[in-house]
């Protein structure tokens, strides 16, 4: 007979996704906090895209139903996968993913901003929280991507963007000055990180969370919310 005991990855994801509900009780206070570290403003001369529910792409292990893989209460969009899960779909031989794809505002080129609030609780590691993605087929599939590995944000598997990122709400934003080929990448309001980067024929957004390949733990989680995307006025 089958055990109906859990797997021990399975019991970490439980655990992982027994605090949502309070991670969903988020204030405007405590994201204002997160947001405050220096009173930088990198929105500053951009304007907000309007987006709706139907740019807010959910891809998650096609074996498993959505919902065991995402939700979204109370304005917090939580993702989490298991390393032993699917690809999104059975097209492809990529890692394991349960992240949202922002539809509708792929861009070729200007400046424009991804913004949101992100909490990875501790534990999490191995994966990608966010990136910019390049068009289907491009030789190159992004040209950025934010990698959690042990407690610290980092641009690929390389530099160190923030060397503490567990278990608290930090404010988020990525700007990408496609005309320039760069981009940079503030926390908490202040600059961290800036590169040039290889340029491709259109990009998009994306976050949640896409297994990498070293370091992974059993269960990997990200939690984002207030995410939007702005262009230069």
């Amino acid at each position: 007979m089958a055990s109906l005991l859990p797997s021990p990855s399975m019991l970490i994801c439980l655990l992982l996704a027994a605090t949502v509900a309070a991670a969903a009780m988020t204030t405007t206070q405590q994201l204002d906090e997160a947001g405050g570290g220096g009173g930088g403003n990198p929105t500053a001369g951009f304007v907000k895209v309007d987006l709706t529910a139907g740019n807010f792409q959910v891809q998650s292990p096609y074996n498993v139903p959505e919902s065991q893989r995402y939700s979204y209460r109370d304005g917090v969009r939580q993702f989490w996968v298991r390393e032993t899960d699917k690809p999104f779909n059975t097209a492809t031989h990529t890692n394991p993913r349960t992240e949202v794809r922002l539809r509708g505002h792929d861009y070729s080129k200007g400046v424009w901003q991804f913004e949101g609030y992100g909490y990875v609780p501790s534990g999490t590691s191995g994966v990608s929280v966010m990136q910019i993605h390049c068009e289907e087929g491009a030789a190159h599939a992004t040209i950025l991507m934010l990698h959690v590995y042990d407690g610290v944000l980092r641009f690929y598997d390389g530099q160190a963007v923030e060397k503490d990122i567990y278990d608290r709400w930090f404010r988020l934003n990525v700007v990408h000055d496609a005309d320039r080929s760069a981009v940079t990448v503030y926390v908490d309001g202040e600059r961290r990180f800036a590169a040039g980067v290889i340029p491709s024929r259109s990009y998009y957004f994306k976050f949640g969370v896409y297994m990498q390949h070293r370091d992974q733990s059993p269960c990997m989680e990200s939690r984002w919310t207030n995410v939007t995307v702005l262009t230069k006025a």
